[in-house]
């Protein structure tokens, strides 16, 4: 169905082909972005970025290539790593809207979480939802995720403050 890779520099331009061909579509679902993300450019400096996060512990971004095509479908990421005694991060995502609806992002997360937990020993990740989005709700539910509450107006979306449902998953092994 799918796998998940690290970004590489190579997939700058399908990057920006995926972002350009849903812009509108994420618009929906993430800050507002400056035009120079929209440019081959600012992919490269966007996966720069991703390594030097990664190599520092602070995040980690995957691609998420559909494997009948080996395409760029998606990108899945671990962010806000924190460690000492907290030992957890923040799960994002985006998916191409021509393959939503397939159980792509259930896999992707799944496999996020699994590496959390597995490679990066990671004790609990979160995630945060707009409450009218349920489909997203509902993928994060079918991976093991569970409602904590709603944070209210804590993320700036298309312009606009606005409510979160909280979602976390505990690491089982190490309760």
């Amino acid at each position: 169905m799918i796998s998940l890779r690290y970004m590489e520099l190579d997939d700058a331009t399908e990057l920006l082909a995926l972002e350009e061909r849903n812009r509108e579509f994420f618009q929906n679902y993430t800050g507002l972005r400056k035009d120079e993300f929209y440019t081959l450019e600012g992919q490269k400096n966007r996966i720069i970025q991703a390594k030097l996060s990664s190599e520092n512990d602070h995040a980690y971004s995957y691609v998420i290539e559909e494997k009948a095509t080996g395409s760029i479908v998606g990108i899945i990421a671990l962010t806000g790593v924190l460690r000492h005694s907290l030992q957890s991060a923040w799960v994002g995502y985006f998916l191409d809207r021509e393959v939503n609806g397939r159980g792509y992002m259930t896999e992707a997360v799944k496999q996020v979480v699994a590496i959390a937990f597995s490679k990066l020993n990671l004790h609990r990740l979160e995630a945060g939802v707009m409450p009218h989005n349920l489909r997203s709700m509902r993928v994060l539910e079918k991976a093991g995720f569970e409602k904590e509450g709603i944070a209210r107006k804590n993320v700036k979306i298309n312009g606009k403050w606005e409510d979160h449902m909280t979602l976390s998953i505990i690491n089982p092994e190490d309760c």
